[in-house]
């Protein structure tokens, strides 16, 4: 009993043993000895219970939020007499389901993907789904993308001021890994100058980025590509490959929580008045000079916007005869023609038309019609005061986005012209149900404009052969035109991602 008190005490052991084993030189080796082996199982013990405990730590977190519920459901005595009340009104609150992470792609990292995207907000969300895809099937890991702040709106937010970062990572991780920046011995390498960088082949498939880039990549573990817009191809593509274009597109890309809550406010302030069309007039200055659409404006705004046009080369078109290209259909409709096709499609005056665009070019005076004939006009900086818009100013992408989240919810939604948020909108609308969208074909309007205003035909024939025009051209399920050899002139795989639409009404195979 006393050798046991006397090695549970600090230094007891030692005592003990000098003790019991007198003062002979065998003695001293058999003390060092035990000491040594006392120290070594210490030393595993302590070792082993470090990686039990981590283990237990790292069990208990992924498993808690399944189920830990459980448990405490299970576990009457948890819970005093008192609580029952509160479980029985909880128990009538929808539950939200815990996110779930999924689990960690394994691959051997072929090297690095570094992407800068170019364009607006729209064209840059489709790009960022190519990217992605991209990334996935050459097994690399891509950094995530860079935003464009060099285009006319000169834009300086960040991918994480737009996107919730941090969801788009963990929420591909079983596709692709994503990292906020390069591991700092290569980041090193690339902010000093030493990077490959180049444009892929615009409309290529998967096939292309497989014999052509990844190559590259393995030689030079890094590589950037430095224009992203329509680099892969509409179709073409395995089942595969379109469906995580879309898992990237409607499920990965979360806008950040302020833009989404601002977002709500500006849904909620529309529903509490009935219900609301969203007018996305795409009639803005930038449009306008790019396109060289000069319909109703004065020879000031025409030599203004032709100025504008000369001051950006990468506009390679200068030189624009405007009324064969409105006749062509390539023009924006003004807000006067988009005025008449509202009331000719029998669209209710008292409708809230909510306006997603930036600055009309002409500003009221353009307006005035459109504003006339449909007085519940109204846009995001009416809905929302200085204090609300106040951090998003200057910042068009992020506005975009307010834009973007109100058409998603919107009872209609009617584009006057067929641009990257015209089509990514019009997608996504489809993806959520087929919701309506009333496509205009501008080249059968301007015609049918212009015989109305010159008296060639009455009102009532006017509005029936609007009507009977798009009776089919209101996002209905449909097929995607395919022109082999002119991807340009096809149905944008964004605008219709058939692969990922589920059946409806037997007018549609899905996946």
């Amino acid at each position: 009993m006393c050798s046991v008190e006397g090695i549970g005490k600090k230094g007891g052991m030692r005592i003990g043993v000098i003790k019991g084993g007198g003062g002979g030189a065998s003695g001293g080796e058999r003390v060092e000895k035990l000491k040594k082996s006392s120290r070594m199982k210490v030393w595993i013990i302590r070792a082993t219970t470090s990686v039990l405990l981590w283990t237990c730590i790292v069990q208990l977190t992924t498993l808690g939020e399944t189920w830990g519920p459980r448990v405490l459901k299970g576990c009457p005595s948890c819970f005093s007499h008192q609580d029952s009340s509160v479980s029985a009104i909880e128990d009538k609150v929808p539950s939200v389901p815990a996110r779930v992470i999924p689990p960690k792609r394994v691959y051997k990292n072929n090297g690095y993907l570094m992407v800068s995207c170019n364009g607006g907000l729209n064209q840059m969300r489709a790009a960022i789904c190519d990217m992605v895809t991209i990334a996935r099937y050459l097994n690399v890991t891509l950094i995530v993308p860079e935003l464009d702040k060099t285009s006319f709106w000169a834009d300086p937010s960040e991918f994480q001021d737009i996107f919730d970062v941090n969801h788009f990572i963990t929420s591909l991780r079983d596709e692709v890994r994503i990292l906020k920046e390069l591991p700092p011995r290569l980041k090193r390498r690339v902010e000093m100058g030493f990077v490959y960088s180049m444009p892929p082949i615009s409309w290529s498939d998967i096939s292309y980025y497989h014999n052509q880039i990844l190559p590259l990549i393995q030689k030079y573990k890094v590589v950037h590509l430095n224009r992203t817009d329509a680099r892969l191809a509409n179709n073409g593509q395995s089942l595969n490959v379109q469906k995580l274009r879309c898992r990237v597109n409607f499920n990965a890309l979360r806008f950040t929580p302020q833009i989404e809550e601002l977002g709500k406010r500006v849904i909620k302030l529309l529903r509490q008045n009935g219900p609301f069309i969203v007018l996305h007039l795409r009639y803005e200055m930038d449009m306008l000079a790019f396109s060289g659409c000069t319909q109703g404006c004065n020879n000031d705004e025409v030599e203004e916007l032709t100025r504008m046009r000369y001051a950006y080369p990468w506009w390679k078109e200068k030189i624009i005869n405007s009324d064969l290209k409105r006749k062509d259909g390539l023009c924006p409709l003004t807000p006067e023609e988009t005025a008449l096709i509202l009331r000719a499609l029998d669209i209710d005056k008292n409708y809230q038309i909510y306006i997603a665009a930036g600055e009309i070019y002409g500003g009221d005076r353009r307006m005035a019609s459109l504003a006339a004939a449909y007085p519940k006009l109204v846009r995001k900086e009416t809905l929302l005061g200085p204090s609300d818009l106040g951090f998003f100013q200057n910042h068009s992408s992020q506005m975009a986005a307010l834009d973007y989240l109100v058409s998603l919810e919107s009872d209609i939604f009617i584009p006057t012209y067929d641009g990257n948020m015209a089509k990514v909108v019009q997608g996504h609308r489809r993806y959520l149900g087929f919701k309506q969208t009333i496509l205009l074909d501008r080249r059968l309007l301007v015609d049918l404009i212009d015989q109305y205003n010159n008296g060639s035909l009455s009102w009532i024939q006017f509005s029936d052969a609007v009507k009977e025009t798009h009776e089919r051209r209101r996002g209905q399920p449909s097929k995607r035109l395919v022109i082999p050899d002119r991807p340009k002139e096809e149905d944008y795989f964004y605008a219709n991602p058939e692969e990922c639409l589920q059946q409806r009404d037997g007018q549609l195979s899905s996946t």
